[in-house]
């Protein structure tokens, strides 16, 4: 056995609950792909990273729900305004995350949420009319979210190299 065995939670093998090393020559079997050698992954942090995509969520059924409500009310600014809040939370979650998840959570739940709004209730009531500023609102939120997805991501920040 050797020494790095012998200490509790020595080699690579994980302690309950604390950090793991993952990379390097002796690398778990299911270390995440393109993870750098030597890097730290803690529990909290998948944890945290649950609870920002929640939140992610819970904004992009808001404001799905708050630019249905008022795209039709205040027409033209209205719908500029709740297309402009969708792509700010879109792009905002992308940036945030740096994870194209970061954008797809929020347009997932803004998207479910706007088409459930589209459908009429029993009484007759609806949310959405048929009108160009609906569809505009519509297919513009769901095409901009695509677009938040599917865009580059912005480069992690680089420390300036000190060589000269």
């Amino acid at each position: 056995m050797s020494a790095a065995q012998a200490q509790p939670g020595g080699g690579d093998r994980p302690e309950r609950g604390g950090p793991r090393r993952v990379g390097g020559t002796g690398a778990p079997s299911g270390a995440p792909a393109g993870q750098p050698a030597g890097r730290t992954v803690f529990p909290a942090a998948r944890s945290l990273r649950f609870l920002v995509y929640a939140g992610l969520a819970v904004l992009g059924v808001l404001t799905g729900a708050a630019g249905a409500l008022f795209q039709a009310a205040w027409f033209p600014l209205g719908l500029l305004l709740g297309l402009a809040a969708a792509v700010g939370l879109f792009h905002g979650g992308a940036t945030l995350c740096r994870t194209k998840a970061g954008a797809g959570v929020p347009g997932a739940a803004w998207t479910l949420t706007v088409l459930a709004m589209t459908t009429t209730r029993p009484e007759g009531d609806f949310v959405f009319a048929a009108g160009i500023a609906s569809y505009i609102y519509l297919f513009g939120g769901i095409l901009a979210a695509v677009m938040c997805t599917t865009l580059a991501l912005p480069a992690p920040p680089v420390a300036a190299d000190r060589r000269r």
